[in-house]
């Protein structure tokens, strides 16, 4: 049964969805350890941080590894060499991280004050962690491309192994600092590359260089779309601190129940690398029946999966929180009822989402994810409870990107354009929690 399983899916699917298991596990063993080791306020200062780093991180740096994977395959197929993509996309991505980091230390007293309780060095470490992505996302997307995913799964299981071990390390050593629980963000992911840099080392150098064009060519849609939906899926915990600054028990609560109630989007992490793909293939030969299928039963295992899960987490989600974060007792079952609804509709968006690249419209899908935070925002600025506010953006929010999605797919569709190469991307995080 296993081994049919396995012929199903695409190479690499396997080692690659062990590794992100890997780093899914160490996103709550992680977060558990510092719940337990940290006070309130430190704790909400490390959640607002984890916060920001995944949602700037992965929404700016992701695209640069789906495009360098993408063009690095096309090579490939071709015979060439994938030096001259790398350097393109360590540019791009070393121009972006640049960007950020400019803004981070122009804002560091701002950002300190109104979000790390005046500590400056939580900000170097939200640089550091920034720098620590773009450096791992661009390699991994040399890996991908290469079809390397042994290696690729290997910098994931490296970055996650180390994330616990070094939290053990820290809370053995009786270790009650932010900063240092702050800074496996930074160290694990760096030597996750570090151990897996030699197939990237070999294939720099060689070739003429890539014209910016091809790179860029939906790239800037592409980041749109994926840092709009980080925004969505993460934003809830900074604006809690923005909206009640000294509500620092919510901020800290919300994050471990968010981490609880999207267990489903790890699992989906590991179906997406599958799914586009098998979506494009059918959409470039305008097999329509077999693009429906495919799109279908993906929606009825994600609706599958968010159920299931919603309600195990409306039942005992207050109390876990609790038993394996040491959260404050602020949130209850009805709370973890709105973040379930939510993480449902966001599951259809992602699903959806790769419908609608699929169909080479990275256009609709930057409209889908503008239209969606435009609807948080105004939902976090109902006249209720701060906690409340943020749960219902973040399920108005995804609600309206899947629909909005839904209703761009129904439009009358143009010719299919050229079959793209059937190279599997691997989707590290979908759900912005890392």
């Amino acid at each position: 049964m296993i081994r049919r399983l396995l012929r199903l899916v695409p190479p690499g699917t396997l080692p690659v969805g062990t590794g992100l298991a890997l780093v899914g596990l160490a996103a709550y063993v992680h977060l558990a350890v510092a719940g337990h080791s940290l006070t309130a306020a430190d704790y909400s200062s490390l959640s607002v941080l984890w916060s920001v780093v995944f949602t700037l991180g992965i929404g700016v740096f992701l695209p640069v590894e789906q495009e360098v994977a993408r063009l690095v395959a096309a090579r490939r197929t071709r015979g060439l060499p994938p030096g001259p993509v790398l350097a393109r996309g360590a540019a791009v991505a070393t121009a972006v991280l640049g960007l950020l980091l400019l803004v981070t230390a122009g804002t560091a007293s701002t950002l300190a004050d109104r979000l790390f309780d005046g500590d400056r060095a939580m900000v170097g470490v939200l640089a550091g962690a920034l720098a620590a992505l773009a450096v791992a996302h661009t390699t991994r997307g040399v890996l991908s491309g290469l079809r390397l995913f042994g290696w690729y799964g290997t910098q994931l299981g490296i970055d996650g192994g180390l994330r616990i071990g070094l939290v053990a390390v820290l809370a053995v050593a009786g270790v009650d600092s932010p900063v240092a629980y702050a800074l496996v963000l930074v160290v694990a992911p760096l030597a996750g590359v570090a151990l897996t840099a030699a197939p990237v080392l070999r294939a720099a150098g060689g070739g003429t260089a890539v014209p910016w064009p091809p790179l860029l060519r939906g790239l800037a849609l592409l980041t749109v779309s994926s840092l709009l939906s980080q925004v969505v899926v993460n934003v809830g915990v900074i604006n809690v601190r923005l909206l009640a600054p000294s509500d620092i028990a919510t901020a800290g609560a919300l994050l471990s129940a968010l981490v609880l109630v999207r267990v489903p989007l790890f699992v989906f992490g590991s179906m997406q690398a599958a799914l586009l793909p098998g979506l494009s293939t059918a959409a470039a030969t305008g097999d329509e029946a077999a693009f429906g299928t495919l799109l279908r039963r993906a929606l009825a295992v994600v609706t599958a999966l968010g159920i299931g899960g919603g309600v195990l987490t409306v039942l005992l989600g207050p109390w876990l929180v609790r038993v394996l974060f040491d959260a404050p007792d602020v949130l209850g079952h009805g709370d973890f009822l709105w973040l379930a609804v939510a993480t449902l509709a966001y599951l259809w968006a992602m699903v959806l989402g790769q419908a609608l690249l699929a169909r080479d419209r990275h256009h609709a899908q930057a409209i889908a994810w503008i239209a969606g935070v435009a609807a948080l925002a105004a939902a976090t600025l109902a006249p209720l409870s701060v906690a409340l506010r943020v749960e219902l953006g973040y399920t108005v929010g995804s609600l309206v990107v899947a629909a909005v999605m839904v209703a761009l797919l129904r439009r009358r569709r143009e010719p299919a354009p050229t079959p793209p190469v059937a190279a599997t991307v691997p989707a590290t995080a979908p759900g912005g929690i890392r």
